[in-house]
């Protein structure tokens, strides 16, 4: 099986111009990589969205609800939450995940469990807004290796 510190040795001759770098790679591997049987993966999602119209219902018991309602869904699909902040009209998310889960269905999940479970819950949910949340979110991943660093390690592959 691929552990991740079988490539180190290369790692570490790339990067021997950035000390702190070779130095968070040697300590923090064990922390910063998940492995599954055949798969050594980090996978990380900066996850943002709002209620319908962006009004400010999140608050008090629904914000405390809410928080509730995604680490228990995301337990159940296999996804960590990291950060969460609830503001009142809107959600940021920082989840690590597998590398199984699409970051559409992770959306997905959180958003379509919470909806339902806050509206059965909470009246006011269901008299002000047709829906609890919009269509639409914002997704950015997010890693540990800068992209210029990634493309010039891929572009020196060719060289070796």
């Amino acid at each position: 099986m691929f552990q991740p510190w079988d490539e180190l040795p290369l790692l570490i001759d790339y990067l021997l111009d950035n000390p702190i770098t070779v130095y968070y790679i040697l300590i923090m591997q064990t922390q910063r990589w998940k492995t599954s049987n055949t798969v050594v993966f980090n996978i990380s999602y900066h996850l943002i969205w709002c209620p319908k119209y962006r009004r400010k219902v999140l608050n008090d018991d629904i914000a405390a609800r809410l928080k509730e309602l995604l680490i228990e869904k995301s337990q159940r699909i296999n996804v960590q939450i990291e950060k969460i902040a609830i503001m009142p009209n809107h959600v940021h998310l920082f989840v690590k995940s597998t590398s199984v889960n699409a970051p559409h269905y992770i959306v997905q999940q959180l958003k379509g469990y919470s909806s339902r479970v806050l509206r059965q819950e909470f009246k006011t949910l269901r008299t002000r807004l047709p829906s609890l949340w919009t269509r639409s979110y914002y997704i950015e991943t997010i890693g540990h290796i800068s992209e210029k660093t990634v493309k010039k390690y891929i572009e020196d592959q060719k060289k070796h």
